[in-house]
């Protein structure tokens, strides 16, 4: 697992709404460019979030067409764990690597609170290589830095 960790200046239960409700998600969820959009929510352990990415900037948008990749992606989290205001776990489906099997990828997110607001500690599983695994790092932080910026 590698751990990715953030400070954001929110109470935990604000986090907490922000990554548990679809109104919270499409606000921060999505990489710079793109947006999110929560097609289902189904929050408690074993049931699933479906979200939808979308390319929306002009360099994104060129990039995907130029590679041949679609615009919208869908995606799916499969929670395991939900302790309100204090820790989520999901496991992602990992179905978008070409030539390669879907699997599941597990993220386990802690909330702690802190004079400043939130420490969010972020415990990553791996990818099937290096490559891949640096750019789902480079996701989640990327996340962490749209959610300090929403609630800063």
């Amino acid at each position: 697992m590698k751990t990715i960790e953030r400070t954001v200046s929110a109470q935990p239960e604000t986090v907490w709404n922000l990554w548990t409700t679809p109104e919270g998600i499409v606000q921060w969820w999505a990489p710079d460019g793109f947006r999110t959009d929560v097609d289902s929510l189904d929050l408690r352990p074993g049931g699933e979030l479906v979200y939808t990415m979308t390319a929306e900037a002009p360099e994104q948008v060129a990039f995907l067409e130029q590679n041949g990749l679609p615009l919208s992606t869908p995606s799916r989290k499969i929670f395991t764990e939900l302790s309100p205001a204090n820790r989520i776990a999901y496991r992602s489906v990992i179905d978008f690597v070409p030539d390669h099997e879907p699997y599941e990828q597990l993220t386990v997110v802690d909330l702690q609170p802190t004079a400043e607001g939130t420490r969010v500690v972020m415990q990553v599983e791996e990818l099937h290589d290096d490559v891949w695994t640096e750019r789902l790092l480079a996701g989640r932080a990327n996340e962490l830095e749209n959610l300090a910026r929403l609630v800063g």
